[in-house]
């Protein structure tokens, strides 16, 4: 169905990226706020992008709290807009896929296409941006690793990689309660660089795991690419390899994504896949974080990924130790 009749109402840019734009935005008919991201689609990389993210959040068949919800996809062309749907036969649509599987643009270049991606609107900015604006909190630091150790393991039950998991794509969205306190949630966002992996091929007898689903292309973001990723071999246990965490006494995000050599700044992954037995230091303040988190940090920063947990024991271990050493009054 085609209309030329907007349902959104822009209210104002509150993000801008590397292919799009994000707006704040209000559904014409009810008022209700929501996120809508904006790709120009002028050449194959962006539109690969956008497809990609459009792939990943459209073959989610629930929903969960602490990812991003893709509420529609709308693909515009000049003043004409269309809803958007995965396998669509619309020739919009598949000339679409003919521009990212080609390399070029296969559609009428005197046309101005756009994709609108219209999603939860998030109010408490990226992660980071979050937590250091705030005093520390040692409850929601936990409560942001079980919401992000829970996200993950619904992405890769989902068969879906994100690969380009870091702060700036883990978005706040603020809810108040009945008692009318204030409940920060975790929304894994940004699919662009993600991969849906496909079952085909795979034992029929044996569960799908995403973890046998190997990939070869190397993306990300340098800083927070794990080592096998550089190798250009590896699983969804890169997206293991870095859950960025703040420390409560002195604010500052640990363990950084980079180590110095020399005069170089190297990333994290980089170096370790240089040099596998690099030792990496761990806080040792018995109050900004206990012996179970240090010892499950190590094994996620492993430079072996078949030492590291996979999302689903990441997620088990994580609730033991929020359950085991997490005072709620402090």
């Amino acid at each position: 169905m085609v209309s030329s009749q907007p349902k959104y109402e822009l209210i104002q840019e509150v993000g801008r990226g590397s292919y799009g734009v994000v707006y704040e935005a209000a559904v014409k008919r009810t008022g209700a706020r929501v996120a809508v991201k904006k790709i120009r689609c002028h050449s194959p990389e962006n539109v690969e992008l956008a497809l990609r993210e459009f792939w990943a959040l459209s073959s989610i068949q629930s929903q969960h709290p602490n990812v991003i919800h893709l509420e529609e996809c709308i693909l515009q062309r000049d003043q004409l807009a269309q809803r958007m749907n995965h396998g669509s036969s619309s020739p919009l649509y598949l000339e679409l896929v003919e521009t990212s599987l080609k390399g070029e643009i296969t559609f009428d270049p005197c046309c101005a296409y756009y994709l609108w991606f219209v999603m939860d609107f998030c109010d408490g900015g990226d992660m980071n941006a979050y937590l250091l604006s705030r005093k520390p909190s040692r409850k929601t630091n936990t409560s942001f690793m079980l919401q992000l150790g829970s996200a993950l393991a619904f992405l890769h039950r989902n068969q879906i990689i994100h690969r380009d998991l870091k702060p700036d794509n883990i978005l706040i969205s603020q809810a108040c309660t009945p008692a009318g306190s204030s409940e920060p949630t975790l929304k894994v966002a940004d699919f662009g660089l993600s991969k849906v992996c496909s079952t085909s091929g795979l034992n029929p007898e044996e569960p799908a795991s995403v973890n046998k689903c190997f990939l070869s292309t190397a993306c990300g973001t340098d800083f927070y690419m794990a080592p096998e990723v550089w190798e250009g071999h590896y699983t969804a246990k890169a997206d293991i390899f870095r859950i960025t965490f703040v420390d409560v006494e002195t604010q500052k995000e640990l363990l950084g994504s980079y180590v110095q050599q020399g005069s170089e700044i190297v990333p994290l992954g980089e170096a370790l896949l240089e040099n596998p037995k690099m030792e990496l230091l761990i806080p040792a303040r018995k109050k900004s974080m206990n012996s179970h988190m240090k010892q499950l940090i190590r094994e996620m920063l492993s430079a072996n990924p078949q030492e590291r947990p996979d999302a689903f024991e990441l997620e088990l271990r994580l609730v033991r130790i929020a359950c085991r050493e997490l005072d709620w009054d402090t």
